[in-house]
């Protein structure tokens, strides 16, 4: 998985300059989730592995219908096929999405509890890290039952272990000193 990564990193970045030159982040954040998704699907993995399939046609597979083929990002698309990294795409369109979201300004927070977070905890919860952060908050909530309370928040760069679970491994340690 990190050599995925590592391969879609510049292709991310291009895309992101790319769509970024157009004024045209919104669109591009669509089309190269459209084409990431259809990328993932087991028949269309197959089709986009054969060396037979010609990339006009691995692109044709790709792209949402009536898209423009002389398009910058059909040329993208073209540059991926060429080069044999349309098996990246999912991890090209993750990248795109986080060089966005660092351009809007904005922060994209995993929030890990063991129930799901109501309206008014996820609103509360938000506030709370944008004055923390200073930044607009995008918050992803993901139940995880095994942190038994409390909750974990991962924003790729900061991770704060509220959990119980958590808790109870620092006195553990604390104890074994």
């Amino acid at each position: 998985m990190s050599a995925n990564l590592t391969l879609a990193r510049p292709y991310a970045r291009a895309a992101f300059e790319s769509a970024k030159a157009e004024n045209a982040l919104k669109d591009w954040s669509a089309k190269l989730a459209f084409a990431a998704h259809v990328a993932a699907t087991a028949e269309v993995k197959v089709l986009l592995g054969s060396p037979k399939l010609a990339i006009a046609d691995q692109v044709g597979l790709l792209l949402p219908q009536g898209e423009n083929l002389g398009g910058s990002f059909v040329r993208f698309l073209e540059e991926l096929a060429k080069h044999r990294r349309l098996s990246v795409l999912g991890e090209v369109q993750e990248g795109f999405e986080a060089l966005k979201r660092e351009a809007e300004g904005l922060i994209r927070a995993t929030v890990k509890t063991a129930v799901a977070l109501d309206a008014q905890q996820a609103d509360t919860l938000k506030k709370a890290l944008k004055r923390k952060f200073e930044r607009e908050i995008e918050i992803e909530n993901v139940v995880d039952p095994t942190i038994i309370g409390g909750a974990v928040i991962d924003t790729g760069h900061l991770v704060i272990d509220g959990s119980v679970r958590g808790r109870l491994a620092r006195l553990a340690q604390d104890i074994a000193r």
